[in-house]
Parts: C-alpha cells; sequence; structure tokens
C-alpha cells in the first residue's frame, strides 16, 4: 500500500532587530508560484524542523535567525497549489542586512502592517495571524 502525506515545511517570520519597528524580511520567489512570501522550505529527510528553519532562513535571507518560539502549524490542504504541504511557522529574529539567496529573485524589508499584497500560499493569513498576535497578544485559533 503507497501512502500520500502532506509534505513537512517551515515558515520563517524573520524580525530585524537592528531597525527601527522591527520589520520583517520577506523575500521574492524565483520559481513558481511567483510573488512575495514569508522565507521557508521543505524539511529534508533526517532534519528537525528547527534545523530546516535555520537552514532555510539562512539559505534564501544570508541571515543567521535565532529561533523565538513556534507560532503556529497551517495544514490547510490547499495552502500550496503544488501539492499538499502542512508548515510550522517560527518567529525568529537576525540583525545584519538580508541579501537574496537559493529560490529567491528578490528581498524586501516591511513593516508587518504593510507587506505587498501578491504573497503566495497562504502568506496572507500567516501574517494577518502574526500582526494580531503581534499588537494584542492574541494566538490564531484551532
Amino acid at each position: 500500500m503507497s501512502y500520500r502525506n502532506p509534505a513537512p515545511t517551515v515558515d520563517i517570520i524573520i524580525e530585524l532587530g537592528d531597525h527601527p519597528h522591527r520589520p520583517i524580511v520577506l523575500i521574492e520567489r524565483h520559481n513558481p508560484p511567483l510573488g512575495w512570501a514569508i522565507p521557508g522550505g521543505f524539511v529534508d529527510y533526517g532534519e528537525s524542523v528547527e534545523i530546516a528553519a535555520r537552514r532555510e532562513a539562512l539559505e534564501e535571507t544570508g541571515l543567521q535567525v535565532e529561533l523565538i518560539e513556534q507560532f503556529h502549524v497551517y495544514s490547510d490542504p490547499s495552502r500550496d497549489p503544488r501539492q499538499h504541504t502542512l508548515s510550522i511557522v517560527f518567529l525568529a529574529t537576525a540583525t545584519g542586512e538580508p541579501k537574496a539567496g537559493d529560490d529567491a529573485k528578490g528581498i524586501g524589508i516591511f513593516e508587518s502592517w504593510r507587506v505587498p499584497e501578491n504573497l503566495c500560499f497562504d502568506h496572507d493569513k500567516i501574517l494577518r495571524d502574526y500582526w494580531r498576535y503581534l499588537h494584542y497578544g492574541i494566538r490564531p485559533r484551532l
């Protein structure tokens, strides 16, 4: 019997601690689906989600991150048009100047309430949840 399971992924909301107002880093994707996204990617076999989050952040932004906490898990089967994925989302901090790398075509630093409209996947929902948590301490509901 063959099993079809969702692919585990990580997304990292990176707050830049050396900028005023602690903005977040987004990448402009080089590969479809095109648009802006929270840095992240697939967890490799044999890799913990924490290691995957640090690796993906470094590969896509050039930043060494400090993971602060697991924020939430997003698992809607339609969140990624390519396949069924689930994402463990982390909150992290970093200092320095991000540089686009890996599959990132570009990089941007944004205030959490002024992000681009053309966000990929379910990242608009994730960032709305993050904004609500940041300003009101309200976590996403299950």
